[in-house]
């Protein structure tokens, strides 16, 4: 089988043959669709946040169908469409698994990090972490779901239940997922881009924000959460200027540059700034859901197998607006470069 793999940090994605895996007794098989190419994927490549297990095959936002099972998989059949997040396998016996917060386990693996991902025409999972999937809508349209989605709808939640103007900074493929659900809820979304990408501000504004503007200007009004989806930390003291007093600042990255220090007075009036640390199986559950409800459409930038890296640079360079699908399967096209496509994914 064909991978795209990282081999070293800070050096190119290399294409290689690789004999298919074999799942253990509680792992499937998966045959690849599509695999969305996240900001994480990219930190990994850039030796800005560590690699386990080098050489590594990236990627967790992972869509196909189970091509065959372990022994001990009864959750699971041959032929079910099922998604593979970032969250790979938790203890199931530290406190934070005792206490509903699995995402925070000790000993948690995580796909594309610690066990091989989805830049891959096939992958093996622990079946208990796959998320199972509707036959439709297409590959490209449910990856960015995997990650982006739950890591945005994660950070939303997180932000309270109250928040009725809620600031998004780094309109991407996070933000443009989590924008359509909070427009869903009833909630006024504040889009904050880079000064000059009108690309990003009309998107945004096409989903359904009420406002786009510069990150590094004021919003019209003040916020009563924000939301920082770019990795720069100097965006948190921008925020806190930006929400109103008891509003809170929630930090979806997992990784961010420094944050400057601030004078305490932006921090007082109850004004609250957290992080948020990778997600739960019951957060894909529920934003799935959402997501059909709400009728969320991912803004998709395709690419082939072959293309990984070339993908992970145009990321890094802000060169489209939304989300970066590998399409690898079935559904993969001919071409050899990017393709761009809207809310069909096709």
């Amino acid at each position: 089988m064909r991978a795209a793999v990282l081999v070293q940090q800070g050096r190119p994605l290399a294409i290689v043959e690789r004999p298919e895996p074999v799942p253990g007794d509680h792992e499937v098989l998966i045959r690849v669709e599509a695999c969305g190419v996240c900001r994480t994927d990219l930190h990994l490549r850039d030796a800005e946040i560590p690699a386990n297990g080098l050489p590594r095959v990236l990627g967790h936002q992972v869509v196909g169908h189970v091509a065959s099972r372990g022994e001990a998989v009864r959750e699971l059949s041959v032929g079910d469409r099922v998604g593979v997040p970032w969250l790979a396998w938790t203890d199931g016996v530290c406190h934070y698994c005792r206490t509903a917060r699995e995402n925070l386990c000790p000993n948690a693996m995580f796909t594309g990090r610690d066990v091989d991902g989805g830049f891959a025409e096939y992958t093996v999972a622990n079946a208990a972490y796959c998320l199972p999937l509707p036959r439709r809508p297409d590959a490209a349209q449910v990856a960015p779901l995997l990650c982006g989605g739950l890591i945005g709808y994660r950070a939303l939640r997180l932000a309270g239940a109250n928040v009725e103007r809620v600031g998004m900074y780094g309109f991407g493929s996070a933000a443009h997922i989590v924008c359509q659900v909070a427009v869903h809820q009833g909630r006024e979304v504040f889009a904050f881009v880079r000064r000059g990408d009108e690309a990003a501000a009309a998107l945004a504004m096409s989903l359904g924000a009420v406002w786009a503007g510069p990150s590094d200007g004021p919003p019209p009004v003040p916020l009563d959460a924000a939301i920082i989806f770019a990795s720069a930390g100097p965006l948190v003291t921008e925020a806190l200027r930006a929400v109103a007093p008891g509003g809170s600042v929630v930090c979806a990255g997992i990784h961010m540059s420094d944050i400057p220090s601030f004078p305490y007075d932006d921090l007082y009036g109850e004004r609250v700034v957290r992080s948020v640390a990778n997600l739960t199986r019951e957060d894909g559950h529920e934003l799935l859901e959402l997501a059909e409800m709400a009728h969320v459409t991912s803004h998709v930038t395709t690419y082939p197998l072959e293309a990984a890296e070339q993908a992970l640079a145009d990321l890094r360079a802000g060169a489209f607006v939304g989300s970066a699908v590998l399409q690898i399967g079935s559904e993969a096209g001919e071409a050899a470069g990017p393709s761009r496509a809207g809310p069909s994914g096709g």
